[in-house]
């Protein structure tokens, strides 16, 4: 395991942030690390990068114990946290020298890096002179100079116009080929398209550890349907691959069906050779946003 977190606690005076998590994750896996404000997202990957200790728990990292040996472990981990933090009068392959003479890399590797995230045009300015979204690319940059095996990004698309968001999610899934990426984010659509697992932490604690493939459930779809009748829920027993009907209001129903089939011509063929009027039939399957609103909401 690349990661391996085990019955993580950590108490900030009376609160309890984080409490017994535990998952893991294997290399060339992108995790879309998910919560709402406070829900334990920065403290958990903290622990993970060794700059805060849990109350109790283990934590490896690429098989070191982040707790015991923290430097070893850091050696083979990338880093943006949520407040990116760069020195702003430095320019760009100034700051990126300072940041390999840490991790002992080659000087050769900042060209590298600078083209990887797209800052060759920018290049010759100092951090301040640059936009927040070029500095989120100066810190993704920092964060995978020395190439290391885990990559923990907090929120690493903040500040990106819809173009940069594109290239950078393209370099996120080409870095998880051979890493394992962590990384949190309030953008559903930025999970839906760069990952294949999905972490949802609420209240210090893991409700949802599942493949993407999983949650999305391709093969079922959710029909919205409204008619000029009430009726019982035996009545739509005659629709195929009907797993559940779930009434909204009176003559208001969602239709749940197991197939990759359109099913809104079966029910549309339901209600005329019933003698019902439909007023309204429309798609509502349930995207990763929808879930995770319901998941998370008080």
């Amino acid at each position: 395991m690349s990661i391996k977190v085990t019955s993580v606690t950590k108490i900030y005076k009376t609160q309890k942030a984080l409490n017994e998590v535990s998952f893991s994750a294997d290399k060339g896996q992108i995790i879309g690390f998910l919560g709402p404000n406070g829900a334990g997202k920065s403290t958990m990957m903290k622990i993970l990068t060794g700059f805060i200790k849990p109350n109790s728990g283990k934590v490896f990292v690429n098989d070191i114990d982040v707790l015991q040996n923290t430097l070893e472990a850091q050696k083979v981990i990338g880093y943006l946290p949520e407040h990116n933090p760069l020195y702003n009068d430095m320019y760009i392959r100034e700051y990126l020298q300072f940041q390999a003479a840490i991790f002992k890399v080659d000087k050769n590797e900042i060209e590298t890096c600078i083209k990887k995230v797209g800052l060759e045009v920018e290049a010759h300015k100092k951090i301040h002179q640059l936009s927040k979204g070029y500095q989120q690319r100066v810190g993704i940059a920092a964060a995978i100079l020395h190439n290391p095996k885990v990559l923990i990004l907090d929120e690493p698309t903040t500040g990106l116009d819809p173009n940069q968001l594109v290239e950078i999610r393209a370099l996120i899934k080409e870095l998880g080929k051979d890493k394992t990426v962590l990384f949190s984010t309030h953008i559903m659509q930025e999970v839906e398209a760069v990952c294949d697992h999905v972490i949802i932490i609420k209240k210090g604690e893991i409700i949802i550890d599942k493949k993407l493939s999983e949650l999305q459930n391709k093969n079922q779809q959710i029909i919205k349907v409204i008619l000029n009748v009430e009726l019982e829920n035996s009545q739509f027993l005659q629709l195929e691959n009907l797993i559940l009907s779930e009434k909204i209001d009176k003559n208001s129903w969602y239709l749940t069906f197991k197939t990759n089939e359109d099913m809104r011509s079966k029910v549309f063929d339901f209600a005329q050779k019933n003698n019902f009027k439909i007023l309204e039939l429309s798609l509502e399957n349930k995207t990763l946003e929808n879930l995770f609103t319901e998941l998370t909401s008080n």
